[in-house]
């Protein structure tokens, strides 16, 4: 890694060397070390202008706040740190500035050279800000010693979601001492209330991976407080500031050619390429207020450019989930979420135009959006199963409004309406809670009232019906309603913890904007795990774990009953965790009743160094085949690496593996093996390139004999390169292609492979941000 000079001491301004004089006299002196929890400073405006360029030379910084005495809040319990870390902060009308004075030896330092958002397991420092105060949502901001960025927001109901994007500058420098960092947030990027003089909840981390992950804080973590900004220091004296009223504008044009084989049924039917077609689009967002902020785009582009990875569904009887990646759904995200999943924003699959309005007040948020949508999933749920059909055209409204009750408590309200232009229509009403008891209690929950109009003309799974025989599964014109309830007693702490949850969703219960793909259903569960941490050996934290649940449907049949302990370890090497777990009970698939289910599994996952890090699992259980209503011995694996041969290269290869074989005859039930590479080039830090490759080999024998086996089961390949250069989070140039294969023997057993190619597009995709 190459590293670059240490700044001249004489250009340092005069706070950075006192910085610098108490960070030695604390080293000096040892014993003087304790630990400052809930720290609280006064900054001032910058004394001058600030360049982020990793040199702290500015006359800017000659009037910044310092934050120093981080303590070591992992490994160690608030311990002093092995190296020293000075934090900074100041402001001007535009922008909030942060620096970081990281003490090690350059020679140790990790860090990757990628794209935003994209690397892990790096040195890196992070600003994290509550503006409001209210410990419901927050702003994460982290940058490692090559200046690149990930931000994330972090919500009470969810964690962190790293799809959260803003744009803001970084830059890093590594020195002969260790390492700098720079940030600029502009003020416009943040929610604040309208104040002459901000009070903003702040905390400065340092991740320091080496053996252990170890994390340092300028504000000393008590572990018996689960709020975790609730612990965060102060930042006074930001005065006569706003976040100040703006204009976005993001026009966007896609180009493509896409083919699709001519005949699925002939392998030698060859592929037909369509016309190259190309679709202008615009997007728009504007700062009303400090409070307000409305968007809007037409005709977006909502494809994904990262293709999702296959996931395990061989003996999967629903839909599956994956993670939202789209920018237009970042405003506001941490709002739309619910205890239940009340709006999936990836049920609104491809609008014609969407709208989306925001506003938060002291205590007070809302949230409105609106989209038309040209290719509407629609998702029925039953006791065991979800059928999936696709009845066109349908508009889609969301209303969500949460309210602040303070010490990390909220009440809120959600209605959602999906309404299909040739019939149909789905609409919930919910409302949720979030109270904190005291400081390691709290009690959540959530109460959803549906109500749904079926399409007509959908035959989904003739014969079958739901609620007593009242009602059909197919798409017929049929009209319910049907409620759900969540409610949780939670207790977080540093030793003992658990969860005593309790829900159900009538037979009738339904959502088109949600993700929920079971219904007629009571749940229950009981976890709770304690907290060793030895002070010596081998182990930074041993975790035993308990757990039970049980699943019955509205009319109190027993679904299933499961039983779990598991142990798992942190080591004091190479940032290593092993865990295992032991699991039995019983369920019931399509009347059928199957005992003495268990599993028996281990994990263990390890990085012991920069450039290589590794993961494996291996499981084995009886588990009901839940498809072909049989039981199988089941042997599941999953392994993945992550290779660095040099900062700027990484190898990703994953495998996962299923196998189930009768567990009286022996005979083979399913089989699924996904193996994936992923390769990331990252040339500089725009530019970048990317290839993915992924195979799936799916073995049904019970349907071989089905003439499309091959589409939908059988082996296919994948292969995916893009190109991207990457301005900020929102000005991007994407070029690149898919290609997907099958192999039309697949049902042919002692046949050899004919890879025919099914599917492929050619893409061209170019969007930039305006800001006015």
């Amino acid at each position: 890694m190459r590293t670059t000079p240490a700044p001249s001491i004489f250009r340092l301004p005069a706070v950075v060397l006192a910085a610098a004089a108490l960070s030695i006299a604390a080293v000096g002196v040892a014993d003087a070390f304790a630990p400052t929890f809930t720290p609280e400073i006064e900054t001032a405006r910058a004394g001058g202008g600030i360049a982020i360029d990793g040199v702290l030379d500015d006359a800017g910084w000659s009037t910044a706040a310092h934050a120093g005495n981080f303590s070591e809040r992992y490994p160690g319990e608030n311990v002093q740190p092995p190296v020293d870390t000075q934090a900074m902060i100041t402001y001007d009308d535009d922008n909030l500035y942060v620096a970081f004075i990281c003490e090690d030896d350059p020679a140790a330092i990790r860090a990757t050279m990628c794209q935003r958002d994209q690397w892990d397991d790096d040195d890196a420092v992070g600003l994290m800000i509550d503006t409001f105060g209210e410990a419901t949502w927050a702003y994460e901001f982290f940058v490692n010693p090559y200046g690149i960025q990930v931000d994330q927001m972090w919500t009470s109901v969810h964690g962190e979601d790293r799809g959260f994007d803003l744009i803001w500058n970084s830059a890093a420098k590594i020195t002969d001492d260790g390492y700098i960092v720079e940030m600029s947030i502009p003020l416009a990027a943040l929610r604040f209330p309208d104040r002459e003089e901000q009070s903003w909840r702040v905390d400065f981390w340092r991740f320091h991976p080496r053996d252990s992950d170890s994390r340092y804080s300028w504000a000393a973590d008590n572990r018996n407080e689960p709020c975790w900004p609730c612990k965060w220091g102060t930042v006074n004296g930001i005065r006569g500031v706003s976040p100040g009223r703006g204009l976005e504008i993001l026009p966007e044009f896609v180009a493509y050619r896409s083919g699709a084989i001519r005949d699925v049924l002939d392998a030698d039917s060859g592929v037909e390429d369509r016309d190259v077609m190309g679709e202008p689009s615009l997007g728009a967002k504007y700062s009303v207020s400090s409070d307000v902020t409305l968007e809007a785009t037409l005709n977006p582009d909502f494809s994904q450019i990262e293709a999702d990875a296959a996931q395990i569904d061989v003996n999967s009887t629903i839909v599956q989930m994956y993670p939202e990646r789209r920018p237009f759904f970042q405003e506001g995200s941490d709002l739309f979420r619910t205890h239940f999943n009340s709006f999936y924003t990836r049920t609104v699959n491809a609008p014609e135009m969407a709208a989306k309005a925001t506003a938060r007040w002291d205590r007070t948020s809302a949230a409105f959006m609106l989209a038309r949508d040209e290719m509407s999933p629609y998702v029925v749920p039953t006791e065991e199963r979800s059928y999936g059909a696709a009845p066109g055209k349908s508009t889609v409204n969301v209303l969500r409004v949460l309210h602040s009750l303070g010490n990390n408590s909220s009440v809120g309200v959600m209605g959602t309406d999906r309404r299909y232009e040739d019939g149909g229509v789905g609409t919930i009403l919910a409302g949720d809670f979030n109270l904190r008891l005291s400081q390691s209690y709290s009690w959540v929950g959530q109460y959803v009232h549906s109500r749904t109009e079926e399409p007509e003309g959908f035959a989904l799974s003739p014969g079958e019906t739901f609620d007593h025989g009242k009602y059909t599964v197919d798409l017929d014109g049929e009209d319910y309603s049907g409620a759900a309830f969540i409610t949780e007693l939670r207790r977080r702490s540093r030793d003992w913890n658990f969860t005593l949850d309790y829900n159900h969703l009538d037979p009738t219960y339904r959502t088109q904007t949600g993700y929920d793909p079971w219904n007629d259903q009571r749940n229950a569960f009981a976890w709770t795990n304690y907290n060793f941490y030895p002070e010596g050996g081998p182990f930074e934290r041993v975790t035993p774990t308990l757990f039970v649940d049980g699943r019955w449907n509205m009319d109190g049949r027993n679904k299933w009953r499961h039983a779990q302990a598991a142990l798992d370890f942190n080591l004091r090497w190479a940032q290593s965790h092993v865990g295992m777990r032991y699991q039995f009970g019983e369920e019931v698939w399509s009347g059928i009743q199957y005992d003495g289910l268990w599993e028996l599994a281990f994990n263990v996952n390890s990085r012991p160094h920069d450039k290589i890090a590794w993961f494996a699992a291996v499981q084995f259980a009886r588990n009901p085949a839940r498809v072909i209503q049989d039981e199988g011995d089941e042997t599941a694996v999953s392994l993945a690496l992550e290779m660095k041969p040099i900062d700027r290269l990484i190898i990703e290869p994953t495998l996962d593996y299923i196998v189930s074989d009768d567990s009286e005859t022996g005979d083979r039930l399913f089989r699924q093996t996904i193996a994936r590479a992923r390769l990331q080039l990252q040339v500089n830090p725009r530019l970048s390139m990317r290839l993915v490759l992924q195979h799936t080999d799916t073995d049904y024998p019970l349907f071989v004999e089905n003439s499309y086996y091959h589409v939908f089961m059988g082996r296919q390949w994948e292969v995916d390169p893009l190109l991207t250069y990457r301005v900020n989070s929102f000005s991007v140039f994407f070029l690149g292609s898919t290609h997907d294969w099958s192999d039309f023997n697949a049902a042919r057993p002692g046949e050899s492979s004919l890879y025919r190619l099914t599917d492929r597009q050619y893409f061209m995709k170019l969007q930039y941000l305006f800001q006015t």
